[in-house]
């Protein structure tokens, strides 16, 4: 289920130059806030778990997510050069599988990692608030990439319809709609970051029972329905 070579292209595709550059711009400005944040204020548990969750699991890990996710197949689906990769004997669900390791070790390095950092500079992992919204950026590295790396699959404008979930439903509506918080893949990664803290710093509307379950399922069902297209991509292709 997994190809080496399709695995170092993906990698080189991802953090050339330009896509790397953009991919550390929001980890950086992460950290660059938290360091004035806690020069202004000291350690605060709740200044930190406000920051972590509004910027970083809110903001930053859906557009990493983004970037990742779609630019692991969709450029390749816009200039046609995927048409070489699928000539070779390799089974579809091995190269959406092999994409999807990429996309989420990249979401996990460029997202969960800085997070980590900018919680022990905010409050030095006071009360697990770091490690939690580390694991919760861990979880949601996951989710997104799945479901971008889906989205890079069936549509050429992957990256504005990515973009419109993560900023509008995941931060606008999320925000103001009760309702949608229950589809949201913030939620679901906040309910795990409630278990690991045990305390009332971080809290979801979703409990973890139901996050874990739509965690697992979303995850799934975007990765084999990718697979699925993929391989109608190819039958259209052939004939």
């Amino acid at each position: 289920m997994y190809d080496p070579t399709v695995a170092r292209l993906t990698y080189r595709a991802l953090l050339g130059r330009r896509r790397a550059l953009i991919l550390g711009a929001l980890p950086l400005l992460l950290i660059v806030i938290s360091v004035i944040v806690r020069a202004l204020t000291g350690a605060d548990d709740q200044t930190a778990s406000d920051l972590l969750g509004g910027l970083a699991l809110a903001t930053m890990v859906p557009i990493i997510g983004v970037i990742a996710g779609t630019g692991a197949i969709g450029p390749e689906i816009d200039d046609g050069s995927v048409v070489y990769l699928l000539s070779k004997p390799i089974k579809r669900p091995t190269i959406i599988f092999t994409k999807l390791i990429v996309a989420v070790a990249v979401t996990m390095v460029f997202s969960a990692v800085p997070t980590l950092i900018a919680g022990f500079i905010l409050n030095g992992n006071g009360q697990q608030i770091a490690v939690a919204y580390t694991v919760a950026a861990l979880v949601a590295s996951i989710a997104y990439a799945a479901v971008f790396l889906l989205l890079g699959t069936v549509s050429r404008h992957a990256v504005v319809f990515g973009l419109v979930y993560a900023l509008v439903w995941e931060a606008l509506f999320g925000s103001l709609v009760s309702g949608a918080r229950t589809l949201s893949v913030q939620q679901w990664s906040l309910a795990v970051a409630h278990e690991v803290t045990g305390g009332d710093l971080v809290t979801s509307d979703v409990g973890i029972t139901t996050a874990t379950v739509l965690l697992v399922v979303v995850t799934v069902l975007a990765t084999w329905y990718a697979g699925q297209k993929l391989r109608s991509l190819t039958l259209a292709g052939e004939e």
